[in-house]
């Protein structure tokens, strides 16, 4: 039955878009002739047949899956940023933008999760470290047994190599979560000796654009082939160091010397003018808390409040706002880069049967505190930069983070930030793009999850998931597919649960309970209603205790299955 309501969905939107490609057959024979509006009528059983027969011989899409590296869930322009995003924004308007994508709240489980459609437990990534188990498969496995060509570039952080799991070319670090953005050696061409490798002079090399570089030799090359193909492209922006060329960055330096107060109330009211917030029932959040214990991730608090801007003296303004500009320079270039590509794929003609996802990997990073540390500090260490020194934030030689208030603007209109299960950890902005969506430039408000990227690829590409790969079998899928937000359907109603390093949370329908802590034992949950309070500022725990109760047995039952019962991960479960 479920196969069915698929082929009835897949089949709806070839009959939508075969109607629009008849529109556009008429509008080359009839100039500028007048036309009513469209009205979507639902097919009829000889209509769905044919359709079904069109999706069996429709030409598969190229797939393009963008991830930011710790980008904050408004830090794009498109909802709300001031940093100037044009040509991402433009690929909005024309496409879908979610308002309830989620993560797994941290680079190496998102990626997991991301690639097999599995939560990061049962990829073999739950927390912070790991490596891709044998009983699952990535898209690019997927994809690639289904005739595409298969290319990643940027970071990759899931162990083995990418060229093992599925990727016919990469290019990036397959290790570590960051890398020095101006030191050429760093990064590897996988297989080793594949031609061409590009070179760089010295002063030329800029990872995030190198990235852009490689994305569009890696389609050109697939262009050739004459197949489609599937590109994964992981930047490492606007993930610390903080590196960005220093023009880019002293262009934004006067925005943020605004702080970082005025800021988020421009945001807010921006996210209101662009229909993200849809009621009164959202309310800017006092500025986020930070663990005062730099060694603790998500283990909850005694915490204190980042500072008011105005508190600060004029040499930590400053500082502060170079930091800010290194990283809205940094997200600036990977919209430049998209820019390329998009021009790239107009040029070749690829762009009509491209699809396009844009998304992070986790809400915006605080470590450690609200100014941020230098050089190879895991303790929290600042510099204060002054003078010459400042002119060289974020160039080569440097080392550094912006800290918890910029990530506390970054996640407006949200509280908290990467590491946590409330919603400035896990939500991300998530934009699909691609020529042959009806219903374009709307806000999709269905909790979603990225485990749904594998089954929405899957039935976009026409790809089959498979039982048994290379002698395993393989763990079932666990997400949806997204394709019938594509015709202005709603996603059947589900709980989604998360789990990131003692931190843990449950959706289901407007409740959400979510924790932080490890201690008390039993843990103490927060229970709140996402339709009355989106930005998780009343805990409503004491008030609905059935409700309570019904959310941590589904979490219990989720963990059963979702959370390894190894003696190392056991502990995570008590």
């Amino acid at each position: 039955m479920k196969k069915r309501t698929q082929l009835l969905v897949l089949a709806f939107l070839s009959f939508a878009l075969f109607a629009n490609a008849q529109e556009t057959i008429k509008k080359k024979k009839v100039k500028k002739a007048p036309k009513p509006p469209k009205v979507l009528v639902p097919p009829t059983a000889e209509e769905l047949q044919k359709a079904e027969a069109a999706i069996m011989a429709a030409k598969r899409p190229n797939i393009l899956l963008v991830l930011f590296d710790d980008l904050g869930f408004s830090d794009l322009g498109c909802y709300g940023s001031e940093i100037r995003t044009p040509h991402i924004d433009r690929l909005a308007k024309k496409g879908l933008r979610f308002t309830g994508m989620t993560n797994s709240a941290r680079c190496v489980p998102t990626r997991g999760s991301l690639l097999t459609g599995l939560h990061p437990g049962q990829a073999g990534l739950l927390n912070g470290s790991g490596k891709l188990v044998a009983d699952c498969v990535t898209l690019a496995e997927v994809l690639g047994n289904h005739g595409y060509s298969t290319y990643g570039v940027g970071k990759w952080h899931v162990g083995h190599l990418p060229t093992d799991r599925g990727f016919d070319e990469f290019y990036g670090y397959p290790g570590g979560h960051s890398q020095d953005q101006w030191i050429q050696e760093r990064y590897r061409r996988l297989p080793r000796g594949r031609k061409p490798e590009l070179k760089y002079d010295d002063g030329e090399f800029y990872a995030t654009d190198v990235f852009t570089d490689y994305a569009i030799e890696f389609m050109g090359q697939a262009e050739k082939k004459r197949k489609p193909w599937f590109l994964y492209l992981a930047h490492s922006s606007p993930h610390f160091p903080l590196h960005a060329p220093i023009e880019s960055v002293k262009s934004f330096v006067p925005t943020y010397r605004k702080g970082w107060d005025e800021l988020r109330e421009k945001r807010f009211e921006k996210l209101k003018e662009i229909g993200l917030i849809d009621s009164d029932s959202w309310k800017l959040p006092p500025r986020s808390l930070v663990p005062t214990d730099k060694n603790e991730i998500a283990n909850g608090f005694p915490g204190k409040p980042n500072p008011a801007w105005d508190s600060l003296d004029k040499d930590r303004q400053e500082d502060l706002a170079y930091r800010m500009a290194i990283y809205a320079a940094m997200v600036k270039h990977v919209d430049d880069g998209m820019g390329r590509i998009v021009e790239q794929l107009k040029k070749s003609g690829q762009y009509e049967n491209t699809v396009i996802m844009i998304l992070s990997d986790n809400g915006a990073c605080y470590e450690w505190g609200p100014f941020g540390f230098d050089v190879r500090s895991r303790v929290g260490k600042n510099i204060l930069r002054t003078g010459k020194e400042l002119d060289q934030s974020g160039q080569p030689g440097t080392y550094m983070s912006y800290g918890s208030a910029w990530a506390n603007l970054g996640n407006t209109p949200y509280r908290m930030y990467k590491h946590f299960t409330h919603q400035g950890g896990i939500v991300t902005p998530f934009i699909i793009h691609w020529p042959k969506i009806e219903k374009v430039n709307r806000w999709v408000r269905d909790p979603a999850h990225i485990i749904d990227l594998m089954p929405t690829m899957l039935q976009l590409s026409g790809a089959k998931y498979p039982k048994r790969y290379n002698d395993n079998d393989i763990q079932p899928m666990e997400g949806v597919s997204l394709v019938p937000t594509f015709l202005g359907k709603s996603l059947a109603p589900r709980t989604l649960c998360y789990y990131h390093q003692g931190a843990r949370a449950v959706q289901r329908g407007k409740w959400k309970i979510v924790y932080t802590k490890k201690e008390p034992t039993p843990p103490k949950w927060e229970l709140y209603d996402l339709e009355k309070d989106p930005c998780e500022l009343d805990d409503l725990a004491e008030i609905h205790p059935e409700v309570m109760r019904e959310l941590i047995k589904e979490y219990d039952e989720w963990a059963e299955r979702a959370i390894p019962k190894n003696k190392q991960r056991q502990k995570h479960r008590e």
